[in-house]
Order: structure tokens, then sequence, then C-alpha cells
């Protein structure tokens, strides 16, 4: 997604249905829209995670909301009004880490066979979190400088 971003004109949105369906469905229209090319990347569940699908939408919402999956829209027409082309759609992490992961088989096989591992990965996934999010939200104020771009 950065990489498109960094192009400057592609439309790059990154969406979980579960966590804001009115920003799923915004993002949606507006790449369709967009005249050129569009990256919608979604948070997907599926049956290999480990947990019953019913509760897709809930760990959908569990992932934006630990920070996991920030949502975000890259827009190039913003920039030729003046407005920044940078939306930041996610507030800043408010649930642990943990309790996003632990929902997930992928994870919780982890902490089943080495829990000290899985703390410390625990730990610096919670820094990692916190450390993008910082570089999302300076992007998000960064005014309405349009993107460089090169070549």
């Amino acid at each position: 997604a950065a990489m498109a971003m960094d192009y400057g004109h592609v439309y790059v949105a990154r969406i979980a249905f579960g966590a804001k369906d009115t920003q799923t469905v915004k993002a949606l229209i507006d790449a369709e829209s967009y005249p050129g090319p569009s990256l919608v990347i979604a948070y997907s569940h599926c049956i290999a995670h480990g947990y019953d699908l019913e509760h897709g939408l809930e760990q959908q919402k569990l992932a934006a909301d630990s920070g996991y999956w920030p949502l975000y829209r890259f827009d190039p027409r913003r920039a030729a009004v003046g407005e920044d082309p940078f939306q930041l759609d996610s507030a800043p992490p408010k649930v642990d880490l943990g309790k996003f992961v632990r929902n997930e088989a992928r994870f919780r096989l982890v902490e089943q066979q080495d829990p000290e591992r899985f703390k410390a990965l625990l730990e610096q996934g919670q820094a990692d979190i916190r450390k993008h999010f910082a570089v999302y939200d300076a992007l998000a104020r960064r005014g309405s400088e349009p993107p460089v771009t090169t070549g």
C-alpha cells in the first residue's frame, strides 16, 4: 500500500467491513469512481484462522481496534483541490493486541508451544503497532502537501 501511495496517482484503501462498514463502502465507491489504478486491501477472515466464522465481523473490528489492521484511504483527487490525499479512518489503538490474537489458532499455537516467546512477540507486536500508528497519524496530519512523485 505504501509503495502504491508513493507513486502519487493510485487510489489506495485499507478496509475491514466488520470494523467500519461505512468506511468500507466509501472506499469501494471511491475506488470504483477513480479514473486510474485503485488498490483496496481488505482484512478477510477465513476458516484457517481457527474460530467460528459467525464471529468474523467481530474479529475484524478487534483487528482494527487493536491497531493490527489500521483503516485508511489515499485519494489523489484530494491533492488536486488542496486537501491531504491521505485519510486515517482508524482511531488510536484502544484494544490490547492480545485480545485480538488469542482468538486465532495461528497465534494461540505459539502461546501453547512457547508461552515466553509468545509474550515477547506480543510485546514486540504492541510496540510495532504504536510505531506504525504514529506514522499513519503523522501522514494524516501533514497538511495538504501533494505527494512527492518521481519519474
